[in-house]
C-alpha cells in the first residue's frame, strides 16, 4: 500500500532529514515486496516548489532511495509508491507539480476515460499515465474554476468523482508553501493526523519519526523548539495524541497552523470498488506492504 506522509511548520521553515526507504538489512524489510516509486516534495523560501522523486526500477534506484535527503521548507510532503495505474517511470511517481501546489494520492480511482472528457483541454497537465495525476489535474481545474480557493476546489473535484466514478480510494495530501490539505475517503485506507508541540509529548524532544517495515524516516532537530502538524498512512510514532481522520474528512492547515475540519464526502461512493474488482497490480498495490 501507498504511504502518505505530509508535515507543515507554518510559519517557520524547518530542517528535517527524509530517509524515504532504509536499506534492507532485517528480515521484515526483505519479506516485503519492494516500493516502485518514491518522492519528496517540499518549497525554496521564494514559494518555488521542488520534487524529488524517482522510479524504483532497477538497484541504483533503490539506493537512491535510501539516501539521507535534508532539505528546508514550511511545508513537506512525502510519497511511497506501489503502482496501480501507469509504468514505472518519474513521471508517473508522486508527488505531483501543478499551479505551484504539490500532491500525493493513495487509492485507486476508476472510469479514466469518463475523467480525461471532464477534464477537457486541462487534460494537457496531466504529463504521466496515471489516475493520480488526473485526479490533481482535476482539483486544480476547480481550483482555477473557483477563484484561486483551494478548499472549494478540492470539495467539487472529489464530490464529482465520487458521484461518478468508481472507486477504491482517494486519500490525498496537496501542500502550498504556507498550507497543507489531507483528505480520507471512505475507509478504505487510514490516515492519521497529529499535531505536535514544540520538543513533542516530552517537551524536549526532536522529531523523529518511522513507518513500519522499513518505509520512511524523517528525523528533524528544528522541531524542538516549534509546533508542527503532521499527516500520515500509519502512526508513526509513540505519541498518543495521532489522530484517526474520519472517512469524507477534509483537513486544513492554515499558515498559522490553525486546523479546520469539515465532512466534505458524507456519503459512500456511488460506485465503490472491491480489491476483487480491481486488476491484479492495482490489487496488490492496495494491500499493506
Amino acid at each position: 500500500m501507498c504511504r502518505l506522509f505530509g508535515l507543515s511548520s507554518s510559519p517557520r521553515r524547518t530542517r528535517a532529514t527524509f530517509w524515504l526507504l532504509d536499506a534492507p538489512d532485517s528480515l521484515s524489510t526483505q519479506s516485503h515486496r519492494d516500493p516502485d516509486g518514491t518522492g519528496l516534495g517540499y518549497f525554496d523560501a521564494d514559494g518555488t516548489p521542488r520534487v524529488d522523486k524517482q522510479p524504483t526500477a532497477a538497484y541504483e534506484d533503490r539506493a537512491f532511495a535510501e539516501e539521507a535527503r535534508e532539505v528546508e521548507s514550511t511545508t513537506f510532503v512525502a510519497h511511497i509508491r506501489f503502482a496501480s495505474t501507469g509504468g514505472l517511470l518519474a513521471s508517473n511517481t508522486h508527488p505531483f507539480e501543478q499551479d505551484g501546489r504539490l500532491l500525493a494520492h493513495n487509492g485507486v480511482v476508476g472510469g479514466l476515460d469518463r475523467l480525461d472528457e471532464r477534464l477537457g483541454e486541462d487534460r494537457s497537465l496531466v504529463l504521466g499515465d496515471t489516475d493520480s495525476e488526473r485526479v490533481f489535474a482535476l482539483i486544480t481545474r476547480e481550483i482555477r474554476a473557483n477563484g484561486g480557493d483551494i478548499t472549494a476546489g478540492i470539495t467539487q473535484a472529489v464530490r464529482w468523482i465520487a458521484g461518478n466514478l468508481p472507486l477504491y480510494a482517494l486519500n490525498l495530501v496537496l501542500t502550498t508553501p504556507t498550507e497543507l490539505w489531507a483528505l480520507r475517503y471512505p475507509d478504505t485506507h487510514e490516515l492519521y493526523e497529529l499535531h505536535r508541540t514544540a520538543g513533542g509529548q516530552h517537551g524536549n524532544r526532536h522529531l523523529d519519526h518511522s513507518g513500519t517495515a522499513g518505509r520512511m524516516r524523517v528525523h528533524s532537530e528544528d522541531l524542538r523548539a516549534a509546533d508542527t502538524v503532521v499527516v500520515a498512512s500509519e502512526r508513526m510514532d509513540e505519541n498518543p495524541d495521532w489522530r484517526l481522520m474520519a472517512s469524507g474528512e477534509l483537513l486544513h492547515v492554515g499558515p498559522d497552523l490553525r486546523r479546520t475540519r469539515r465532512i466534505v464526502l458524507p456519503d459512500a461512493p456511488a460506485h465503490p470498488l472491491a480489491l476483487g474488482d480491481l486488476r491484479p497490480e492495482a490489487a496488490a498495490s492496495q494491500q499493506a506492504a
